[in-house]
């Protein structure tokens, strides 16, 4: 690709390129877990293809600049055949986050669903009581008796304390769950918005009442983007996707609200096998997630 001097890259910008007086700093940190998972899938080689799909867009969202959020990038996590599980009693997850709190949030590349548990956990123990808002097209409340898979991350959050009340989960989809597993949402109280809902009432309306309501309670939000909550025909490389699902515009909208709001204080981009798909558009649009979260975060300033 030809260097344009007065065309930035975003992925220079993640390698460390920000303007002089950055308003916010934000660290990311890749968790390529994979062996936690149900369905399968190459999860593990999503955080390098979105650093490289990132040369591919610019810095600037029509707005404003994402230069203005300075980047600490603190690499892959080396947790080759190692399960979610075995990496938190390690405590790796727990350290290297904790090495970058003092920045303004964390975004995490996994690897599969369930590393939200584990760094979720990680916000938990810094900051209490912690909200949580899905943007998922299933409850992921399996059970954790054999251990906490992509399926399971939000039971094991139950599990650990935190109140159904403090859970949204939004774009959850028709012939995508169980009736046993959305009865625990219901026991829980846990606050389910439908793909249907969104579409209805707009994602920005339902991103901005979850994120409103949780701020009004907790001392922090973590914010899981699940990429399979697309219409599958928007994300192939997303073994959960089905027909049906949200359009990656409300996805970015979601990100950028997200990044935007103050109580956020970490998001994950999770559930993207590079090996099924087609012509980059996942991982295209698991970039972008990136960027909209850090365009958000440049506008809290």
């Amino acid at each position: 690709m030809t260097d344009d001097p007065n065309w930035p890259r975003a992925s220079a910008w993640l390698a460390g390129d920000h303007m002089p007086d950055p308003v916010a700093t934000l660290a990311v940190l890749g968790i390529p877990i994979r062996l936690g998972s149900i369905s399968g899938g190459r999860f593990d080689l999503a955080p390098p293809a979105v650093r490289e799909a990132l040369r591919r867009f610019s810095t600037f969202d029509a707005a404003r600049d994402v230069r203005a959020v300075r980047v600490i990038d603190d690499g892959d996590l080396d947790v080759a055949g190692m399960i979610v599980d075995d990496h938190v009693r390690e405590g790796w997850i727990e350290g290297s986050m904790e090495a970058r709190n003092d920045g303004d949030a964390w975004l995490l590349l996994g690897g599969d669903n369930s590393i939200t548990w584990a760094a979720a956990y990680t916000v938990q123990r810094i900051y209490e009581p912690l909200g949580v808002i899905t943007l998922d097209a299933h409850h992921d409340l399996r059970d954790t008796e054999k251990g906490i898979s992509n399926g399971s991350p939000i039971r094991a959050l139950l599990d650990d304390g935190i109140e159904g009340d403090n859970i949204w989960q939004l774009g959850i989809q028709p012939f995508a769950n169980s009736p046993a597993y959305a009865a625990v949402a219901r026991e829980h109280g846990i606050h389910v918005v439908t793909a249907d809902d969104v579409r209805a009432r707009t994602i920005a309306a339902c991103m901005t009442e979850a994120l409103d309501d949780l701020a009004g309670r907790v001392d922090a939000i973590y914010v899981d983007l699940d990429v399979d909550v697309l219409d599958r025909t928007f994300a192939p490389a997303c073994p959960g996707a089905r027909p049906g699902g949200l359009m990656p515009h409300e996805l970015f909208e979601a990100a950028r609200l997200a990044g935007a709001h103050p109580v956020v204080r970490a998001a994950d981009i999770v559930e993207v096998d590079p090996t099924r798909d087609v012509a980059d558009v996942t991982v295209l649009a698991a970039a972008r997630c990136l960027l909209s979260f850090a365009a958000g975060l440049a506008s809290r300033a």
